[in-house]
Parts: structure tokens; sequence; C-alpha cells
């Protein structure tokens, strides 16, 4: 992450480097590029020290890559990096938002994490939430479920829960490595506020797929519109009211629908809903929600049996993608170590390029 300051004709530049292992590909990709820009603008590899911070678990990589270990931000090597934003790969956050906000975020996740350790079992919000999931997935064959936050200032966090829930839970063999005969995560997906409604809804309300939503919403607003909030939560209120409890055929008749049209307009309902309603989103709210939704990934996985913290899947990814990157640069013929498909795909890249 890269920031500029100008202040009186001063240029303060800093560039934030994260990586746990310092050797993903992309990652350092776009940090060669930012230490470049660097070392040119400021005519020394020397300016790499002053003006670079590394957030990584790998002191001789950062040192190697031109980056005191002073500035070097640690954290638990055995802590994947979707459970980190708490930790130091949370330094951009702390940038962007303050260190008081962000104190704020962390006792939000303190609070969820103590509610998680001590409440009984059935006022446990992430154990109730996980085995929900694990009731609708492995019970009811919903292979989805659909998160839905009614705030534009969550629109990312469906993508994040993605991140969180399916690289975790997203695995075919047990503690044991037995291959599992049942369902483990379920497919995470949505979109913020009356957009999903006007795009999707329509066949939650009526289509032959069971999908469990979560909808999430704050008594306050974050503006001072007050009336447009009003109306945001009504939808989130009336979408929670239809797909528990539909509309039947004879409230249809008895509103003067024509006996043709009630078969297209009748709702079954019954359609499972979590309504997650906070006070207001501020940095502690959004805090114990991120810790919710990790604890709640945690107890789907006791459950399941399975490892809710490796992610090799995602491993074998970047070890291709360093072999093909290879030969993409090179500019040679494909290995042959490949199949027939991708290296034809590479030829085609390679002549298509120029």
């Amino acid at each position: 992450m890269a920031n500029g300051l100008w202040r009186k004709g001063l240029a303060f530049i800093s560039t934030t480097q994260r990586s746990k292992t310092f050797t993903t590909l992309e990652t350092m990709c776009n940090a060669a590029t930012a230490r470049n820009w660097i070392v040119q603008a400021l005519g020394s590899d020397a300016a790499v020290a002053k003006h670079f911070v590394a957030v990584s678990t790998n002191a001789r990589e950062v040192k190697e890559f031109g980056i005191e270990t002073a500035h070097m931000f640690g954290f638990w090597d055995w802590v994947g990096g979707r459970y980190s934003m708490d930790s130091a790969i949370g330094l951009s956050i702390i940038l962007a938002i303050g260190p008081e906000n962000f104190g704020a975020m962390l006792s939000g996740f303190h609070a969820m994490d103590e509610h998680f350790r001590t409440a009984p079992l059935a006022m446990n919000l992430p154990i109730l939430l996980g085995l929900l999931s694990v009731w609708y997935n492995n019970f009811f064959e919903a292979q989805t479920v659909g998160i839905m936050p009614y705030s534009a200032a969550l629109a990312r966090f469906p993508a994040y829960l993605q991140q969180l829930q399916m690289e975790s839970n997203g695995k075919h063999v047990d503690l044991e490595g037995r291959t599992v005969d049942y369902q483990t995560g379920p497919v995470i997906w949505g979109e913020p506020g009356t957009d999903a409604q006007h795009s999707f809804y329509q066949l939650i309300h009526q289509g032959t797929k069971l999908v469990p939503c979560d909808l999430i919403g704050f008594c306050r607003p974050l503006s001072q519109y007050r009336e447009h909030h009003n109306l945001l939560m009504a939808n989130l209120f009336a979408q929670a009211e239809g797909l528990a409890f539909g509309r039947t055929a004879d409230e249809l008749a008895a509103e003067g629908a024509s006996a043709f049209q009630i078969p297209f307009r009748v709702m079954e309902g019954n359609r499972p809903t979590n309504i997650i309603l906070a006070d207001a989103l501020t940095p502690q709210s959004l805090g114990s929600l991120v810790a919710l939704y990790e604890h709640s990934v945690f107890t789907q996985g006791t459950v399941w049996a399975i490892d809710s913290f490796d992610q090799w899947g995602v491993e074998l990814g970047k070890i291709l993608a360093t072999r093909i990157t290879e030969e993409l640069q090179s500019g040679g013929e494909p290995s042959p170590v490949h199949d027939s498909s991708t290296n034809a795909l590479i030829r085609r890249y390679c002549h298509r390029r120029g």
C-alpha cells in the first residue's frame, strides 16, 4: 500500500508491503514495482530502507528486499491471513482509520471472543450461527448461503466472508485424512441492500433452490438521512417477513387476484433467514461482526471434523502459477509437464500477446 503526503513542496512516500512468507507471487511483483518506482524517484537503493515497512514472518526475505528488519511488523506464522486483520496484518487498516478506531475494533473482537468462550451453548451466537449453517447444508441440502448487508459501507463484506469461510471449510477429508461422505463448507455469496432485491431475491422467494440468508442491518444510520435509512430498514424487515411467511393462494384470492394468476404469485415462504441487527455500524460493532463469523466457521469445522486452518488448494495454485509465470516471461515453449489443454492455452497467449 502506498500513501502520498504533500506539504509545502515536500514529498513523503510510505510503502507498506504485506506478505506472510514474503514470497507470494503477485504481492511481490507489486512490491518490486513500488521499489523500482521509489529507487528511480529518489536515486538510491538506500531509499528502500527509509521508505518501506513490511508485514511478514520472513525476516531473511524482508532484509534481502532492502527493508530494515526493525521496520518489520511480525505476527504469528501459524495464523492464516484471513484470521489476521486484527493483528499486524491490519497495519493498512490502522493507517486508514487511525489507532483510536482500530482499538475500538479490537474491543469488538474481544467482546465477541469472550461471548464465544463463556456464553451457554443455547445463547452462544457464533455457535448458533455455525450450527444453523450445518443444519441447512447437511440436512436440507442447501449448498449456498447468501450474505445481504443493508449498508453500502459493507458492500465488500460478503466477499470478505467468501475467503473466511470457503478457504477455511472447503475441505474433502477429515482430521484423520479420510474422505468425508457428507457436505462441508457451503458457497458464500451476496450483495448489499435493495440492489440485491432487484437482482436475485426473486429466485430466493420463488425458485427451486433453498438459499439460507443472513440479513445484516443497523438501527442508527451513519448519515443524517434518517428517512432514507428508515426505507432501507423497512426493506430488510419486509424481506425477512416475506421469506418466512410467503403469500398463500387464499390470500391472493381474497385480494382479488385472478385464478389464472394465483399459481404464479404464490410464495411458499419458510425460507430460512438470520437477522443480525446491531445498534450502529461502528469500528467496535464491525469487530464483533467479523469475530462472530470467524467463530461460526470454527464451529462448523469442529462439527465436520475438518481442518479449518490449512489451505492446500490455494498453495497448489501458487505453485502452478509460479511455474507458468516463468514460462510466460521466458518466451520459450511451455513445459511438457503441463497437460495438452494448458500448453495450448500458453502457446496461444504467447502468440497473441505479440
